[in-house]
């Protein structure tokens, strides 16, 4: 059964800085509790990929790690801001702000480390590249190779984590840095449009009959810590 509830995150402060490799199970990641991409949208999938995530932050920047149990895994994009939610694929959308009136953000990332990155004022209305120059800013590790093809037909593990600073953010969206008590919307996906075993997976619960991932009215809470 689906969750049908909006969720709360809580992202932690960072006393340091992660080292970026792609490592689900190091320090401080392993004292931070993990979310799970657990409902779906459309039917429910013959292949129900296993999807966490878990979210941190510091002064500078907000970081994220996936974790996915996968199967049928593919990747052949591999020049951002290419299509890369066809291959095999985990998504953050985020609002730095308590609402989404002025927009949102979505990074999306294939297994290879190859991302998507926008921003919208709704659903895909008003849509702004991130620019080569910030993309390149973003910090990323990603556990398999850059390409995946042919696709990986048995069980396989993969991760990417990302470190996003925020001054890339404020580029695009009026608002500062998170402090304890700051209050984000977001949601988190996993999707793989044109592999062989097609899904769309959500955090936060989506009421629409049809996938759909660009419905900020839907999107969860993230509750930053002190």
């Amino acid at each position: 059964m689906q969750n049908t509830e909006s969720l709360v995150y809580e992202v932690e402060k960072l006393d340091a800085p992660i080292e970026l490799d792609a490592n689900w199970n190091k320090d401080p990641w392993n004292a931070i509790a993990s979310l799970s991409v657990d409902n779906f949208m459309g039917d429910k999938p013959a292949h129900f990929p296993h999807v966490e995530a878990k979210v941190a932050y510091d002064d500078a920047a907000i970081y994220v790690i996936f974790l996915v149990r996968d199967q049928y895994v593919r990747a052949v994009r591999d020049t951002h801001q290419e299509g890369v939610y066809k291959d095999s694929c985990v998504e953050f959308f985020f609002s730095p702000a308590e609402d989404s009136e002025d927009g949102y953000f979505n990074l999306e990332m294939n297994c290879g480390g190859t991302m998507l990155f926008h921003h919208q004022s709704a659903n895909r209305e008003n849509k702004l590249d991130i620019s080569p120059d910030n993309v390149d800013k973003i910090e990323v590790a990603h556990s398999l190779p850059k390409v995946v093809d042919p696709e990986i037909q048995e069980p396989t593990v993969w991760t990417v984590e990302y470190r996003i600073p925020f001054e890339i953010l404020e580029e695009y969206h009026a608002m500062k840095p998170p402090v304890a008590g700051s209050i984000w919307k977001s949601n988190f996906y996993k999707c793989a449009d044109e592999t062989s075993h097609p899904h769309w997976l959500t955090w936060s619960p989506i009421d629409f009959p049809k996938p759909n991932f660009h419905l900020p009215a839907f999107f969860g809470t993230l509750k930053f810590t002190p």
